[in-house]
């Protein structure tokens, strides 16, 4: 774990969500091997602050499901739409458990898209009170990972070809800058609009457009916490946007400030304000 910065893994998602802030004490460990194909990483957010002290982090979220261990419960949390806040206090410590875009249909088995923007007890699922006990027992961040893997992997689904594909149509969308439409996505996968909806609504839970535009914002706004960034219509082109008003309306919904606003406060080391 690092103090005030990031432990970061090659993944097949974007590493980009959290926005300016406050420091954020977080680590992140890639998946075994045999849990790769559903489960992207683990990771775990940890603080202590002085008596009084309230520090809120800001996410913008990406599609995937999370596992989520906090304050005792253990939860299962769907893909956020908006972006959200969450104030540490005190000392304390969120684990989690990052599926892959569209890796926690087959432990559903069901849409997806029925978690969306919710957060559920694991319990809807499968027993969870030796799970929360375990993890609760956990000294540090190996410990809570042997657990969270030990108990995956006794509810282990069956293979899903299905799941398998929409990951490897959801890496193209984030790693091939040359996509910026869903017809570029439908022509290259060979498959209908009407079916890539109805597959992304089932395993990822939110549309192919939201998922390729949630990425070029993820990286706009690291791009803009940088400082590397160029003119908003170099950003704008480079991210598939029509137009620079396009972009920065987007940018300005799902972040909550305009670009330039977000820069000038990245670059003071400033909080971003929720809802500016």
């Amino acid at each position: 774990m690092t103090d005030g910065g990031l432990v970061r893994t090659r993944q097949t998602t974007s590493e980009y969500g959290i926005l300016a802030g406050p420091p954020v004490r977080l680590a992140r460990v890639p998946a075994s091997p045999d849990l790769a194909p559903l489960v992207e990483r683990h990771w775990l957010v940890s603080w202590d602050l002085p008596p009084g002290r309230r520090d809120p982090v800001t996410l913008l979220p990406h599609p995937c499901v999370n596992l989520v261990f906090d304050r005792g419960m253990v939860a299962i949390a769907g893909v956020g739409t908006e972006r959200f806040t969450y104030v540490r206090e005190g000392r304390g410590q969120v684990f989690g458990v990052k599926f892959r875009p569209g890796g926690f249909y087959p432990f559903l088995r069901g849409p997806v898209s029925a978690l969306t923007d919710q957060t559920r007890p694991l319990s809807t699922l499968w027993n969870t009170d030796r799970f929360a006990a375990d993890l609760a027992a956990a000294p540090d961040l190996d410990a809570l990972v042997a657990v969270a893997e030990g108990h995956l992997r006794a509810h282990w689904p069956p293979h899903s070809p299905e799941a398998e594909e929409v990951g490897r149509i959801v890496h193209a969308l984030l790693s091939n800058r040359t996509i910026r439409r869903v017809d570029e996505v439908c022509a290259r996968f060979g498959m209908s609009p009407r079916t890539l909806q109805r597959l992304f609504q089932r395993y990822v839970g939110v549309s192919p457009k939201w998922v390729l535009r949630r990425y070029r914002l993820h990286e706009a706004a690291a791009r803009l916490a940088e400082g590397t960034g160029g003119t908003w219509a170099e950003v704008a082109a480079d991210l598939g946007y029509f137009d620079q008003p396009h972009f920065i309306r987007d940018f300005t919904r799902a972040v909550g400030m305009t670009p330039a606003a977000y820069a000038e406060a990245c670059q003071r080391g400033e909080p971003v304000p929720i809802g500016a």
